[in-house]
C-alpha cells in the first residue's frame, strides 16, 4: 500500500476514535487533507502517549490559547472518549495558574455551553 494512502487511512481512523464520527469537508479541503494526513496520521498515531493523554493535551492547548471553536470540539471528543465532566472542568481550574483566570473563564463558559447543549440532546460537533 502506497505510504500516503496508509497515513491517510490510520488519520481517518484516528480522527474517527477521537471525535466519534468522520472527518467533513469543509471550506479548506486541502488543509483537512493535511489535518488528516499529518497531525492525525503522524502525530496521533505516534508511541508513548495513548490517545487519551493525546486528547488531555490538545484540551489543553486549546483552552490556554482560547481558540474557543476548537475547544468546543475538544470537549466533545474528550467525552467521546471518557473523560468525565469532573475531570475536564478541573483540568480548566488548574490552568487558571498557567494561562491566567481570564483563560479558565472562558474555558468553564464553553464547558458549560457543551454540557448543556448535550444535556438538551443538541449537536456539539463544531471541530472539523
Amino acid at each position: 500500500m502506497d505510504q500516503s494512502l496508509a497515513r491517510h487511512e490510520r488519520g481517518e481512523a484516528m480522527f474517527k476514535h477521537v471525535f466519534g464520527r468522520e472527518p467533513r469537508p469543509g471550506s479548506y479541503p486541502d488543509f483537512l487533507q493535511l489535518t488528516i494526513d499529518h497531525l492525525f496520521g503522524e502525530i496521533w498515531t505516534r508511541p508513548h502517549l495513548s490517545v487519551e493523554e493525546r486528547e488531555l493535551i490538545a484540551l489543553t492547548a486549546v483552552t490556554l490559547a482560547r481558540t474557543d471553536w476548537e475547544l468546543r470540539g475538544h470537549i466533545g471528543a474528550a467525552l467521546h472518549l471518557g473523560m468525565p465532566r469532573e475531570k475536564i472542568v478541573e483540568i480548566i481550574i488548574q490552568l487558571a495558574y498557567y494561562g491566567g483566570w481570564p483563560v479558565a473563564n472562558n474555558g468553564l463558559r464553553i464547558a458549560q455551553e457543551v454540557f448543556a447543549e448535550l444535556d438538551a440532546g443538541k449537536d456539539t460537533d463544531h471541530d472539523q
